[in-house]
C-alpha cells in the first residue's frame, strides 16, 4: 500500500526543506531523505557565508533577493570580505571589477596600508584587495532548522532513511525505497543535490551533467588567535579562503575535485595544500589542525542552478545544481521554485529574477 501526495521532494537538505516550507500550505507534500537526518551532506558541512559576488553575476539576483529574508529572520552576522591580491594578480582584480560593473554589487578597492590594518600579519607581497562590506556569516543550522519547522507546520511530511531504489510512472509517480516503502505523487521534485542526475535517470529523465565536486575545510588553532572581527579573506585567484570561527580559523584550499556522489571525506594532501597557501599569505603560526571535513558542491555545466519543470518528462521538476551558493540563495530560490511549481506569478522577493535563466530547458 502506497501513501499518496501531491508533491514528493527528493532530498531534505537546504534545497528540499526550503521548497517544502514554501509549498506546504498549498499541496500535500512529502520530503524523502536517504540519510538518517536531514542536511547530512552539503548543508550540514557548509562554511557558508553571504557574499554578493560569490557565484558570479548569474547568481547575484538570487543572492540579493535572499538578503532581506536572511537578515529579517536573524540568520546573518556581519563579517565583511576581502579578495586578496598581489601585483601579479592585477589582471584578476581588473577582471573582477569588469565582471561586476553594472550590477548592484557593493565593493571597493583598497591598498596595502588599509589591508595591513584589517589583516594583521599579512605578508608584504599582498598589497591590494577588493573589499565587500556586506558579506556576512550565515547560521546554516539555524536556517535549515527554520525551514524544516516551517515545512512541518505547513503540513509537509519529512521522512528520513528513505533511500530510493525505483521510480516509475503511470498516472502518478510511484517512488519505492530499499526497505519496501512506496509513495505516490503527481509531481516529483529533484532536490537531491549531488545525486540529482541519478534521481533523474531513475525517473526516466535525461541527466543534465550536474557534477559533484569535493570541497575541503580545516579548523586550525593559530598563534596569535584569529581576531574575531577578521573578514572573510579569499585569494582573488581562487587559491584559498579563510575566516575566523569561535577563536579558531576555518581554512579551505578552495578545491574543486570532481567526484561521484559519495559521503565526502577530506584528503590529507588538500589540507596540506591549504596550509601551504595560508602560510604564503600570512605570518601566523599554525599550532594544530583540530579537525577537517569535506562536502560536495554540485554544478550544472554552465554553473547556474537548475529550477523548473523538465522539458520532456511531465511532472518532473528540477531544483538542483546550487553549487556553493545554495545556502545564501535559499530564500529566493525556494520562493521562485514554489511559484514555478504552483503556477504563481512573481512577488516582491522574486520580481527581479528571470526564471528562464535557470530553466532546465536551456540545455536543449
Amino acid at each position: 500500500m502506497s501513501e499518496i501526495f501531491d508533491i514528493a521532494i527528493v532530498g531534505a537538505g537546504m534545497a528540499g526543506a526550503s521548497l517544502a516550507a514554501e509549498i506546504g500550505n498549498a499541496a500535500r507534500v512529502i520530503v524523502l531523505e536517504a540519510e538518517d537526518t536531514p542536511g547530512y551532506h552539503s548543508t550540514g558541512r557548509s562554511a557558508a557565508f553571504y557574499e554578493e559576488c560569490y557565484g558570479g553575476p548569474g547568481i547575484l539576483p538570487l543572492t540579493k533577493a535572499s538578503g532581506h529574508y536572511l537578515r529579517e529572520h536573524g540568520f546573518l552576522s556581519p563579517r565583511g570580505a576581502l579578495y586578496l591580491a598581489r601585483a601579479a594578480d592585477e589582471a584578476a582584480v581588473e577582471a573582477f571589477v569588469r565582471r561586476f560593473s553594472g550590477t548592484d554589487a557593493q565593493f571597493e578597492r583598497i591598498g596595502r596600508d588599509e589591508l595591513e590594518r584589517i589583516v594583521p600579519g599579512i605578508r608584504p607581497e599582498w598589497d591590494r584587495a577588493i573589499r565587500q562590506p556586506h558579506c556576512a556569516d550565515i547560521d546554516v543550522a539555524g536556517l535549515h532548522a527554520h525551514y524544516l519547522a516551517r515545512a512541518r507546520v505547513a503540513g509537509a511530511t519529512v521522512t528520513c532513511r528513505a533511500r530510493i531504489e525505483r521510480i516509475t510512472r503511470d498516472e502518478r509517480w510511484l517512488i519505492e525505497t530499499g526497505d519496501g516503502r512506496a509513495f505516490r505523487a503527481a509531481t516529483l521534485v529533484n532536490a537531491a543535490g549531488a545525486w540529482a542526475d541519478e534521481i533523474a535517470a531513475l525517473a526516466g529523465a535525461r541527466p543534465l551533467g550536474i557534477q559533484p565536486y569535493r570541497r575541503t575545510v580545516a579548523q586550525l588553532r593559530i598563534d596569535p588567535p584569529a581576531p574575531a572581527d577578521l573578514p572573510l579573506c579569499l585569494d582573488i585567484s581562487g587559491g584559498f579562503y579563510f575566516k575566523p570561527e569561535a577563536g579558531k580559523l576555518w581554512l579551505s584550499p578552495h578545491d574543486e575535485t570532481p567526484t561521484p556522489p559519495v559521503d565526502a571525506a577530506p584528503e590529507e594532501l588538500d589540507v596540506a595544500i591549504a596550509i601551504d597557501r595560508l602560510q604564503a599569505a600570512v605570518g601566523w603560526k599554525i599550532e594544530a589542525v583540530e579537525r577537517k571535513w569535506a562536502g560536495l558542491r554540485s554544478f550544472a555545466p554552465d554553473r547556474l542552478p537548475v529550477y523548473g519543470p523538465d522539458p520532456q518528462v511531465p511532472g518532473f521538476f528540477w531544483f538542483a545544481g546550487q553549487g556553493g551558493f545554495g545556502i545564501q540563495t535559499a530564500p529566493a530560490a525556494a520562493r521562485l521554485g514554489a511559484q514555478l511549481l504552483l503556477g504563481r506569478g512573481p512577488d516582491a522577493m522574486t520580481t527581479a529574477i528571470d526564471p528562464e535563466r535557470y530553466s532546465p530547458a536551456r540545455f536543449g
